[in-house]
């Protein structure tokens, strides 16, 4: 069944729209996804990048490892996407950036070794030390 959704950044300067399923979605506590998003956790959702389109305005791309490139809207800040160089056929949008974050709830938790201290993951989902297993 195809699925489409519409996402954008805080300020609206910058849309997107996925048409298409989701392969994935969970919260990432790595410390690079908790810095991009000043949060303790970063929910995401897994796409084909052939199911992915700007349709508004431009984001900005930063290199945020030596493997993995990420956008956000270069007027408001809001994060918005996270691609890994070994999986180029996919694309990681923010959950939160979607215009109905409810339509992807997050499935797992990764990356939770490296979530502070004082985070509570509570809610019944799998908790990944690092990332969730093929």
């Amino acid at each position: 069944m195809e699925q489409t959704f519409e996402g954008g950044c805080l300020c609206g300067a910058v849309r997107y729209r996925v048409t298409g399923p989701v392969q994935a979605s969970g919260t990432c506590h790595c410390r690079t996804c908790r810095k991009a998003a000043s949060a303790p956790e970063l929910p995401f959702a897994t796409i084909a990048v052939k199911s992915f389109m700007i349709i508004q305005g431009r984001p900005v791309e930063f290199r945020s490892s030596e493997e993995a490139t990420r956008s956000f809207c270069g007027r408001c800040g809001s994060p918005l996407s996270y691609r890994h160089d070994s999986t180029p056929e996919t694309i990681d949008i923010m959950t939160c950036s979607l215009d109905d974050p409810d339509a992807v709830p997050p499935t797992h938790h990764i990356w939770a070794s490296h979530k502070h201290r004082w985070t509570v993951i509570g809610d019944g989902l799998p908790v990944f030390a690092t990332t969730r297993p093929a």
